[in-house]
């Protein structure tokens, strides 16, 4: 099994705010999907870029439970168990690969950010995150920004990572 990328639209150059934050995300998580697509888990699991220990299996269970994290938990208040979370490790999202299965991770990426949509859709911009900590107020627009600006930063390690697997570039 392989994963197989959506397609990437771009985001339009005009409209209005909340459209193109939606779709800067959007071109994000497609991204991400891309730089993992035709690899199989071995290659997925390839810690390519030594010394670091970041793998492309590793980026798809953090921005798991990133999305996980500031859509469900911190904007939406829910009380939620993050797919990776490991009390003995912090880093368990990059580091507990052994037995991650790509059906698994392709599929729990894929329903967290399905659930990030979902939050997003029912809320408007300026609306105050119901589950962040105390003494920390955040809007909705300040989340969906930090989410791209993670995004974009890991995009950028995806990118090395997959062009010391198997050569490939592009944005």
């Amino acid at each position: 099994m392989a994963i197989i990328a959506p397609p990437r639209i771009e985001p339009a150059f005009y409209g209005p705010e909340k459209s193109q934050l939606e779709a800067w995300l959007d071109y994000h998580r497609a991204t991400l999907l891309l730089k993992c697509a035709g690899l199989n888990v071995d290659e997925l699991r390839t810690r390519s870029v030594e010394p670091s220990s970041l793998t492309l299996l590793g980026l798809l269970r953090h921005m798991t439970i990133v999305e996980q994290d500031w859509f469900q938990r911190v904007f939406a208040g829910n009380e939620i168990t993050l797919d990776y979370d490991s009390p003995s490790d912090h880093n368990a999202d990059f580091n507990d690969l052994a037995s991650a299965t790509l059906e698994e991770v392709e599929a729990n990426y894929l329903r967290a950010c399905a659930m990030s949509r979902g939050v997003v859709r029912d809320a408007g911009l300026d609306d105050i995150a119901q589950g962040a900590d105390e003494g920390f107020t955040v809007d909705l627009r300040w989340i969906c920004v930090h989410m791209i600006e993670e995004y974009a930063r890991h995009n950028g390690h995806a990118d090395l990572l997959r062009e010391r697997i198997d050569g490939a570039t592009g944005d």
